[in-house]
């Protein structure tokens, strides 16, 4: 009887793991092209949190695998590396898109609806309302917007330009932009656009050196933000510098020159990866001290990634031993408030961005990040 009861135990604790399958994360973002070292340090992240959990063991033994593909940021393939992903890999959830156009092409498209699956995380430069299927795991634009404008304030600059990324999306972000500034009693007096998916910034630099503000709000690519800044320093423009968190400060410190990038401030939507500042950048820290031969160099990009795989595993923790697609949804939109050491995110029906956090970065005269 003992020996019985024995048996029959065992098989109650092995059968939560009977079902457990690798968990497929699919990825389609820019591995190579202008925005590269973004859709390859966001799949680092994730890659990070990945790695660790398997070696111990999974989630209610489900262990996950990444899968990549490349759009290499051109929005026209973005679809069409979706569905192949879809067909030939099965994922369970999406994740790490990069590109306003990209990911608008991608909800356009009717694939998540169609497909029942999630997109966890991803990069935009555009103002979106919140819809089923979607989950930012950072603050919004309007937050970064709002940071920005709050900031210089206190500094007594009320004279702002816009520059920003054409597009469907322009109308919405220039109205937020607006209301940014007036709620501080400031004014956009010029704004300058540049077309989308591109780094054709002379038209836009033009403007900004005939129209002077006192401060440039630059809401744009990473390639977009480094180009107008060479330019528009190079034409002799004077105006205090502020880009949105999609800049990537990484890529435009490999490109332009300590002088060119002093004093430009950047709002960051995660904590900082070069300082361990709660328990959520610590472990990030250990786990990139303890991974040889990263893929990229570390990045604000990579610490976005390694937030959205935690959010990922915390939704497949919650689903036990059967995680579908539509269960990824239900778990998600139960994550009313969760802490990943010292970084909130709380998602709901209606309400799908996740997190409010906004701090500023400043480059130093010795072109390093201070906050």
């Amino acid at each position: 009887m003992k020996k019985l009861r024995a048996v029959a135990a065992a098989l109650a604790l092995a059968a939560p793991l009977a079902h457990a399958a690798p968990i497929v994360v699919g990825q389609v973002a820019a591995m190579t092209g202008m925005e590269a070292s973004q859709g390859r340090a966001y799949a680092a992240g994730m890659q990070l949190v990945f790695n660790s959990v398997n070696a111990a063991g999974g989630v209610n033994g489900h262990t996950f695998t990444l899968v990549r593909k490349d759009d290499g940021g051109r929005s026209e393939d973005t679809v069409p590396a979706t569905r192949q992903l879809l067909a030939d890999d099965k994922p369970t959830v999406l994740a790490g898109y990069i590109g306003s156009r990209n990911v608008g092409e991608l909800l356009q498209s009717g694939l998540l609806e169609k497909e029942r699956i999630a997109l966890v995380g991803y990069r935009t430069t555009e103002i979106r309302p919140d819809k089923a299927w979607v989950y930012s795991v950072r603050a919004g634009l309007r937050d970064e917007l709002n940071k920005l404008a709050e900031h210089l304030a206190t500094i007594g600059i009320n004279r702002l330009g816009l520059f920003y990324e054409d597009g469907p999306g322009a109308p919405a972000l220039i109205a937020a932009a607006d209301e940014s500034a007036a709620r501080v009693k400031a004014q956009v007096i010029a704004r300058g656009s540049y077309p989308a998916g591109g780094a054709a910034v002379a038209q836009a630099v033009d403007l900004f050196i005939k129209q002077p503000p006192q401060a440039i709000l630059m809401v744009s690519s990473g390639a977009a933000a480094a180009a107008f800044i060479e330019q528009y320093r190079g034409n002799g423009g004077t105006a205090q510098l502020f880009a949105h968190s999609g800049a990537d400060i990484e890529q435009m410190s490999k490109r332009l020159g300590e002088e060119q990038m002093q004093g430009v401030a950047i709002a960051q939507v995660t904590p900082s990866p070069y300082k361990i500042a709660n328990r959520l950048a610590k472990e990030f820290t250990d786990l990139v001290a303890r991974t040889p031969n990263l893929e990229v160099p570390v990045s604000y990009a990579m610490m976005e990634g390694f937030i959205t795989a935690k959010v990922i595993v915390e939704a497949v923790r919650r689903q036990g031993a059967r995680p579908t697609r539509e269960g990824m949804v239900a778990a998600l939109d139960g994550m009313d408030r969760v802490d990943l050491g010292g970084y909130l995110i709380g998602f709901r029906p209606g309400m799908r961005t996740g997190s409010r956090f906004v701090e500023l970065s400043i480059i130093s005269g010795s072109g390093r990040i201070r906050q």
